[in-house]
């Protein structure tokens, strides 16, 4: 069956582009790699997510690219081909809410830093409010977040994709660190302790009435 990732993603310039580059015989024909629900893999690894990339076209045809952070998961996975999220408020530009409602076409970029993985994703994105689905609004909202969510995000997959791990530099979180060297500064505290009852007991030997 024809890879629906590259139905939607290669068009007639992309094709020239690979046959200048002679790579057109690899992409062309049937491929075993369905791509438009999400298995437990993409789920797990959505889950996990505490930031993404998100692409929107705005009415004079520029890309427009924003990053959405929140805790890991604040990207729900509602079924294998529905996504949603909470929109907070930020700078009060709603670029991209204004691209959608033109055009509702968006690519998602997930990456993982650590294990240098990426996943992107095409989908149609529909902006709700927040009393249109009481049951995603509940989904979606973390009462422990400081922000103000402005509306609902709802996303239908069109299609996904794995990138290979090529050119990913990996990066880590304060958190990633902090729990890497945990167990460095454990053993450095008890170095220090047993350092400091040596140098006591040191003392205690070279005081003049310490020794015989």
């Amino acid at each position: 069956m024809p890879y629906h990732f590259l139905e939607v993603a290669v068009t007639p310039s992309v094709r020239a582009a690979q046959a200048d580059m002679g790579v057109e015989e690899i992409w062309m024909g049937a491929h075993d790699r369905p791509s438009d629900s999400f298995t437990e893999a993409e789920i797990a690894f959505i889950a996990a997510r505490d930031s993404f990339y998100m692409a929107s076209v705005s009415e004079t045809g520029w890309p427009y690219v924003q990053h959405r952070g929140g805790k890991p998961g604040f990207l729900k996975v509602v079924d294998p081909r529905t996504l949603a999220f909470a929109d907070y408020r930020g700078n009060r530009q709603y670029i991209s809410a204004g691209n959608f409602a033109a055009n509702d076409r968006t690519c998602l970029f997930l990456m993982d830093y650590v294990r240098r993985a990426r996943l992107k994703i095409y989908a149609h994105v529909e902006r709700l409010t927040l009393d249109a689905d009481p049951h995603l609004t509940d989904l979606v909202s973390d009462a422990t977040y400081r922000g103000r969510a402005e509306r609902i995000f709802r996303l239908r997959l069109e299609a996904f994709d794995w990138n290979c791990p090529q050119h990913i530099t990996p990066r880590y979180t304060e958190q990633q660190v902090e729990q890497a060297v945990a167990p460095l500064r454990d053993r450095l505290q008890r170095l220090e302790a047993e350092n400091a009852s040596l140098r006591r007991r040191l003392d205690t030997l070279e005081s003049p009435d310490g020794g015989d």
